[in-house]
């Protein structure tokens, strides 16, 4: 196969697929902004798709830190990124601020799966949004864990799931 054909079977393959739905604002209990960086911007002129996990997990982490149920240095249990998934509808760029949604989908026993949302300015859809899944461990043995109860408590007060 020629590389033009495995690009047109690629994109063939791609658009059969439905495109999500674009989430609003009012899908989100919780909001932080976060300013753009110079160098979150791409040669393109907007902000680099891998910059989005990175405002993701500033969100939820900064989420857990002002709930006080997060000491990054000292904490017992952490949490261990281990699914994450973006999908992409408008361009963010540099020198906006983005203002960002949290919610909790889904909180198990030792796993939380997050819902983020990436909003420029007063906008009510979403530019981007995805989501990314904690598995709680023991910080030393790296085994998982169940959610503390004070951790439970902060998560379930953005949960939007079961």
């Amino acid at each position: 196969m020629t590389e033009t054909n495995l690009g047109k079977n690629s994109m063939n393959e791609h658009s059969t697929q439905q495109k999500p739905a674009f989430k609003k604002r009012s899908d989100y209990p919780h909001f932080i902004t976060i300013p753009t960086r110079w160098m979150d911007n791409d040669v393109y002129g907007h902000v680099n798709n891998v910059q989005y996990y990175s405002y993701f997990d500033t969100a939820v982490n900064r989420y857990l830190i002002d709930q006080g149920v997060l000491d990054i240095y000292h904490s017992d249990v952490i949490g261990l990124v281990v699914e994450t998934q973006c999908n992409y509808f408008r361009s963010i760029a540099f020198p906006e601020d983005i203002i960002v949604g949290v919610a909790v989908s889904k909180l198990g026993n030792s796993s939380v799966r997050y819902e983020i949302g990436l909003f420029k300015d007063d906008g009510e859809d979403a530019a981007a949004h995805g989501h990314f899944i904690h598995v709680y461990v023991d910080r030393t043995s790296q085994r998982p864990v169940a959610l503390p109860t004070a951790l439970r408590a902060a998560l379930e007060q953005i949960s939007v799931g079961g």
